[in-house]
């Protein structure tokens, strides 16, 4: 009988327990979540539309943040919540470095890159890179490097496209190009990505590489339990199979232009030379860390640009009136001469920010607590949590964009609206930390301004010459990775633009 009355009592306790736990931890601080393996059910039913699920869970918190406790995981607390940014990565930036659990997902393929490291490693990395993103060089390199690309290859690529009226994937197109631009201004070496007439040179093994070491460092991290590619990677099978390789591709691929630049700088032919490149290992750098930096910002120079110009002309293709206003604007203010010329066209810089709202290149971001904090929602942080903040659901936040905050409206970017033909208006002054798609506080991206020149340079070059017509109606799928893109790409027709008044013209399709 006693037996009997102690099976009855611990099935009641445990079944007290986990209603205590459904109900404690569902609404406000996370999904449905019970002893022993947290909300491991919810999160595997939802891991491949995580982005959507975070972002309704946060929709419905009154303090824009959640926390996920699963097994196999580390306490997660998942914010959009600009206070709470704003805290992590400012105000007590020091509490919240990106930690070993971040690092050691990345550290395959990124290694000891700035964007995987902390403390003096991270601080000595910015400081050399810091002398790259000077103001000179970076009106040189887009005046220079992106100008001359765009003229001597994107032009003639997209030319042979309009002529013979083909499709193509524009996404594919402009990742190419901002790869080959990337790697000139890092290691001033061109890999020619961007091929002939009307066809790209087939598949680039270094391209195919980087995109497949990037796909699956970052499926390490939404990987249920982490015990799963840890395993795989000691035994050498399945996916880590396929990383180790495109990694070692990744690094024979740099270390061969490593040797190279070495002996040119033995036989004293480079002193000259300005590319990042050069200038690590004038500074004497080992050639496992300059490697590991030279991955870092060719994943970052390459993938950020090329994503928001590839959502950029996505979101133009949905919204005629607004495509309409830019391309009349670029018209009336854009001088391919004039590389500055971007600064006066507000309606861009909007149409550029809005696309990065909703589309950010980085759709979340996480750090590691080195002490019990809190957070100034009220939310309790332990030593050791993951505390992500997350731009992607940041932008479809009602709580910080209002109730449009779905729709493409670059007019929400300026402090009176926008007016057609009228181009002073006054941009807002968004906090980063409400928009933090360059990151925000000490660890802000370098490339910012670069990235910026760089998109509107390009998308005015692109806009003046070509109409750019989507081919198809289906909603586009946003794919988060290291960097997010466009699932299967974004296909579209090339068709030359005319200027109405010049009538000895002939549109060509």
């Amino acid at each position: 009988m006693e037996p009997l009355l102690l099976f009855y009592f611990t099935l009641s306790f445990l079944l007290t327990a986990i209603l205590y736990y459904k109900l404690r931890f569902t609404g406000d601080n996370a999904p449905p979540t019970y002893p022993v393996i947290g909300c491991l059910i919810a999160f595997y039913k939802n891991r491949h539309r995580l982005l959507s699920w975070y972002t309704d869970l946060l929709s419905v918190s009154t303090t824009q943040t959640v926390v996920i406790q699963r097994l196999g995981a580390r306490r997660t607390v998942i914010t959009a919540n600009p206070l709470n940014v704003e805290y992590m990565l400012k105000t007590n930036f020091i509490n919240f470095p990106k930690g070993k659990p971040f690092t050691e997902i990345l550290k395959d393929f990124l290694g000891f890159g700035i964007f995987n490291v902390d403390g003096e490693m991270w601080h000595a990395q910015r400081k050399l890179a810091s002398h790259q993103f000077t103001s000179r060089l970076l009106k040189e390199h887009v005046e220079i490097t992106v100008k001359e690309a765009i003229k001597s290859k994107l032009f003639v690529l997209l030319d042979s496209f309009a002529d013979d009226g083909v499709m193509v994937d524009l996404q594919e197109v402009l990742r190419r190009f901002g790869f080959d631009v990337v790697c000139k201004f890092v290691l001033g070496f061109d890999p020619l990505c961007l091929g002939g007439r009307g066809s790209f040179p087939g598949e680039v093994p270094i391209l195919k590489a980087f995109d497949t070491a990037g796909m699956i460092s970052a499926r390490r991290g939404a990987i249920p339990i982490s015990a799963v590619w840890k395993l795989k990677k000691l035994f050498e099978i399945g996916s880590e199979k396929v990383l180790k390789d495109s990694v070692n591709e990744i690094h024979e691929y740099i270390i061969e232009l490593v040797h190279e630049r070495k002996k040119e700088l033995m036989m004293d032919k480079c002193n000259k030379n300005q590319d990042l490149l050069s200038k690590m290992m004038n500074d004497g750098l080992s050639e496992e860390l300059i490697r590991d930096m030279l991955i870092s910002f060719i994943m970052a120079g390459r993938d950020t640009t090329s994503a928001a110009m590839t959502w950029l002309f996505y979101a133009l293709s949905q919204n005629a009136d607004v495509e309409r206003r830019l391309a009349d604007e670029i018209q009336s203010k854009f001088n391919d001469e004039e590389v500055d010329s971007y600064k006066e066209m507000k309606y861009l810089q909007a149409c550029i920010c809005e696309t990065m709202r909703l589309y950010p290149p980085v759709s979340w971001d996480s750090k590691h607590a080195l002490h019990d904090d809190v957070l100034p929602d009220g939310t309790l942080v332990k030593a050791g949590d993951r505390v992500t903040y997350f731009p992607y659901g940041m932008g479809r936040m009602e709580s910080i964009w209002g109730g449009d905050r779905l729709e493409f409206k670059p007019d929400r970017w300026f402090e009176h609206g926008h007016t057609p033909g009228v181009y002073g208006d006054i941009l807002k002054d968004v906090s980063p930390y409400k928009y933090p798609v360059f990151h925000a506080g000490p660890r802000v991206c370098l490339g910012k301004g670069m990235a910026n020149a760089q998109m509107s340079y390009v998308v005015s070059s692109i806009m003046k010459r070509y109409e750019i017509k989507a081919v198809g109606s289906e909603e586009a799928l946003y794919l988060p990775s290291l960097t997010a893109h466009m699932n299967g790409g974004f296909n579209v027709l090339i068709r030359r633009r005319w200027r109405s008044s010049d009538a000895t013209c002939q549109d060509k399709i």
